[in-house]
């Protein structure tokens, strides 16, 4: 008989770990432990632990939410907790290099608990409905796919990569993901440029980045990432994306506040907002305690990332 609820523990405040069920508590699952979060979701009173061993040590922990410290050790610690018999969820980049993604995916099959990197990009609107646009054939063959997102700059920005993964990865994620997931294509080879101009500090953080790719079904794709979000946007990010086909086009920009689709010589207008949808973590949820598929395989969910570890880098 499967368990009712997923019981679950918040390891870590770098990154946004599981910020749904902070903002509002699922049914389904339970915050049963926490360690170094910055926020408890609310009308809970979850047992603080003083470490991730003690959260290991425990037997009522079916998740662990991962938000590493470091994110250079954050693959070290989602094969701990595999190891230890417990699923994960970890914040983007899930590892740093194609190795450790690679041993992450063979300790998960060898355990037989599930991993997934922090992936619900496409999960809200207007991405899922663009998706099931391209999926549609709607605008035809997909020939080209352009992707922006954007960070703004603050004093508590990292300069060592080692801590959140650098610009190109825990940035130019969101890129990535919007490119495949949205368009539908695998990006099958990559170039990456960044520059650290602009940075306030004068340290080792990237201020921007641009890559250039190809699509496995010979298509174009490029995008920029950046931390140079102005303040006055009024959002958090500044995202944008563009997808060309052979019938039309479709379109977001100032995340997400401006839609449009055009086939031929119709113009289409705004998508439509759904009456709701569900979002990643409630996803997650209904997968682990009732074994529904998750909409991306794990390997379609990756792959994004593994494809920015692997581009190569044209601006030594």
């Amino acid at each position: 008989m499967r368990s009712t609820k997923l019981r679950i523990a918040l390891y870590g405040k770098n990154g946004h770990q599981l910020q749904s069920l902070i903002d509002t508590p699922h049914p389904r699952a339970e915050v049963v432990a926490i360690c170094e979060v910055a926020q408890i979701p609310p009308g809970i009173s979850p047992r603080e632990e003083d470490s991730l061993d003690a959260i290991l040590a425990r037997d009522d922990v079916d998740l662990v939410s991962l938000c590493s410290p470091r994110r250079i050790d954050q693959a070290g610690d989602a094969i701990r907790c595999l190891r230890a018999g417990k699923h994960v969820l970890a914040e983007k980049p899930a590892a740093l290099s194609e190795r450790e993604l690679d041993e992450i995916l063979r300790v998960a099959e060898e355990t037989g608990r599930c991993f997934r990197e922090m992936g619900g990009t496409i999960f809200d609107h207007p991405y899922l409905a663009m998706r099931k646009i391209v999926q549609s054939g709607a605008i035809g063959e997909i020939v080209q796919v352009f992707a922006q997102k954007s960070y703004p700059y603050y004093p508590g920005r990292p300069q060592d990569e080692a801590m959140d993964g650098g610009l190109f990865l825990q940035c130019g994620i969101h890129a990535a993901r919007m490119i495949e997931h949205v368009g539908g294509h695998r990006l099958v080879s990559l170039y990456r440029m960044e520059t650290g101009l602009g940075n306030p500090a004068q340290g080792a953080l990237q201020m921007a980045a641009a890559f250039q790719g190809r699509l496995e079904n010979g298509g174009c794709a490029s995008a920029i990432a950046n931390y140079l979000n102005p303040t006055g946007f009024g959002r958090w990010g500044n995202e944008a994306l563009r997808v060309f086909g052979t019938r039309g086009m479709v379109e977001s920009t100032d995340s997400g506040g401006r839609t449009r689709l055009i086939i031929g010589d119709k113009d289409l207008g705004a998508l439509p907002a759904p009456a709701s949808t569900d979002s990643y973590s409630s996803r997650l949820i209904t997968h682990l305690l009732d074994g529904v598929p998750m909409p991306l395989s794990l390997e379609e969910e990756l792959h994004p990332l593994r494809a920015l570890l692997r581009a190569e880098v044209f601006n030594k």
